[in-house]
This record gives C-alpha cells, structure tokens and sequence, in this order.
C-alpha cells in the first residue's frame, strides 16, 4: 500500500504557536506506529501543508526533523492544499487511526 501521513498535529504538536514548525514536538508512538507500517511493506510518504499558505520553503527544516525523530519513509512532498475539511473515501482521521 501506498500512504500518504501529515506531519503537524498527526506526527508531531506544539504548546504553543503552530506554525513555529522549529518548535514541533514528535509524538514518538505514532511515529513508532507509521514507522511498523513501513517495514511491513507500506511505502510511506510524509505530505505536509507547510508552507502552502506563506510561501516559504520548509523542506530542510521538515526532512531534518524527520530524520532526528527516527522517522521511516520513502518521500517527503510538501505543498499539500490548505484547507478546513478533507473528504475523501480513503481518508481517516489520525485521533481516531492512533487511538485504534
């Protein structure tokens, strides 16, 4: 299979400003999860939004991030869409994915 996970508020939170992407913190149980994910097979890739509203480049920042929280992946793709609701028959909500 062929995942697609976000990163802000899926993989990583904030105690404060959430677009102070330098100050995400990881959650290391999900990462765990997603990385299980990858050695069964999956092919990960890391899809974020950072960026698309503002303009500015986050992938160095992003890939680091990444690296240093031990994540496992194939692809990291920025310029995911800003929006308020996805709706999707493929879709499900991380809360509800990692609470499962």
């Amino acid at each position: 299979m062929i995942i697609f996970v976000d990163i802000d508020d899926t993989i990583c939170y904030y105690n404060g400003d959430k677009s102070d992407y330098n100050n995400a913190i990881p959650y290391h149980d999900r990462i765990n999860k997603i990385n299980k994910l990858y050695d069964d097979g999956n092919t990960i890739v890391y899809w974020t939004a950072r960026g698309s509203k503002t303009g500015m480049l986050w992938f160095h920042t992003t890939l680091k991030q990444l690296t240093e929280w031990g994540c496992k992946f194939h692809e990291l793709r920025l310029g995911k869409p800003v929006y308020d609701l996805f709706i999707d028959d493929k879709n499900i909500e991380s809360d509800v994915y990692f609470n499962s």
